[in-house]
C-alpha cells in the first residue's frame, strides 16, 4: 500500500486526506494519505518518521513551506524559483516541488491579468508560488502588501528576475493609495481560516470589476470573499487552487494522473458545509 500526508500546524482543517481519497477510491488504487501535525521546530523530526514509515512523500502546508524547501536534497524550477516546497517526494532522498504556482494558475486561468495590476496581501511561503502565478498570468505589476514591508521588500527582491511584472513591495497599511489600480487582489495569508482573526480590509476602494480571490478554502467563504460579494465584486475561493495543486501531488504518490471534477468540487464542499 503507497502511504502519503499532509504536514502542517495546524493540519486538522486539511481537505487533502479527502480529496487524495476520493482520487484513491475513484482510480481504485491501494494508498492512504493522512494528516501528520507538526509543531514549530518539530518539522524535520516529522518528515524523518515519515520516511522510515514508508510514505512516498507528503504535502507541506503552513507554516512549514519553507523549511521543506530548505530540507529538500533536490528541487525542481517551481521550487528552486519559489523558494518555497508544498511538495515533498522520498525517492533517493528528498525532493522538493511547489504545486501551488500551478494550482493557482489553474485556478485563475479565466481572469483577464494581462497587462494589469494585482494586489498580494502577504509575504510568506505561499505568497511565493502566488507571485510566479500572477506572473504566469501576465500581470504587469504586482503590489506585494505585509504587516511587516521588510519581508514584503525581502520578497520582492527574491523574485523579481524570475517575473516581467514589476514588483512593488509594501506595508499593509498602504492598501488604500495601491487598491483603485487592482485588477484583481489576492489573499495569500491565513488571516479568514478557521480558528484565525478574519481579514478586515476596507474594500471601498477597489474597482468595481476587480476580481477578489482567497487561497483560503476552511471556510469557503472567508469574510473578505463575502465582504467582495456584497459589493458586487466577482469572487474566486480556495478550492480551486487546492484541488488544482494536489494533481501533480498525487500523480508524484501513486503514479496516476487524477481530473478535477465537479464531482470532486461538491464533495468538499459538502464537508466544509458540514463541519
Amino acid at each position: 500500500m503507497k502511504r502519503a500526508g499532509i504536514i502542517g500546524w495546524p493540519v486538522s482543517h486539511s481537505l487533502s486526506p479527502l480529496l487524495h481519497g476520493f482520487w484513491l477510491k475513484q482510480l481504485g488504487i491501494a494508498g492512504e494519505y493522512v494528516r501528520l501535525p507538526a509543531a514549530p521546530g518539530n518539522f524535520a523530526a516529522v518528515i524523518a518518521q515519515a520516511r522510515k514509515d514508508g510514505f512516498a512523500g507528503v504535502n507541506v502546508t503552513v507554516p512549514h513551506k519553507e523549511a521543506a524547501f530548505a530540507l529538500a536534497e533536490r528541487k525542481t524550477p517551481s521550487a528552486l524559483q519559489a523558494g518555497a516546497a508544498n511538495l515533498l517526494v522520498f525517492k533517493d532522498g528528498i525532493a522538493a516541488d511547489n504545486t501551488d504556482t500551478y494550482g493557482l494558475v489553474q485556478s485563475l486561468k479565466a481572469v483577464a491579468l494581462g497587462g494589469k495590476t494585482a494586489v498580494l496581501l502577504g509575504a510568506g511561503g505561499a505568497a511565493r508560488g502566488a507571485v510566479l502565478a500572477l506572473g504566469q498570468l501576465g500581470a504587469a505589476k504586482i503590489h506585494i502588501l505585509n504587516r511587516s514591508a521588510g519581508k514584503a521588500q525581502a520578497l520582492a527582491s527574491a523574485l523579481q528576475s524570475s517575473v516581467s511584472a514589476k514588483l512593488v513591495p509594501g506595508a499593509l497599511q498602504t492598501w488604500p493609495q495601491v487598491a483603485g489600480e487592482a485588477a484583481l487582489l489576492l489573499n495569500s495569508t491565513s488571516a479568514g481560516m478557521k480558528g484565525n482573526d478574519p481579514l478586515a480590509l476596507d474594500l471601498s476602494a477597489l474597482p468595481p470589476n476587480a476580481v477578489v480571490c482567497d487561497i483560503v478554502y476552511n471556510p469557503l467563504q472567508t469574510q473578505l470573499l463575502k465582504d467582495a460579494a456584497a459589493r458586487g465584486h466577482q469572487t474566486i475561493d480556495g478550492l480551486g487552487m487546492l484541488m488544482h495543486q494536489a494533481v501533480p501531488s498525487f500523480e508524484a504518490f501513486y503514479g496516476v494522473r487524477p481530473e478535477v471534477t465537479p464531482q470532486l468540487r461538491a464533495v468538499l464542499e459538502a464537508a466544509l458545509n458540514a463541519a
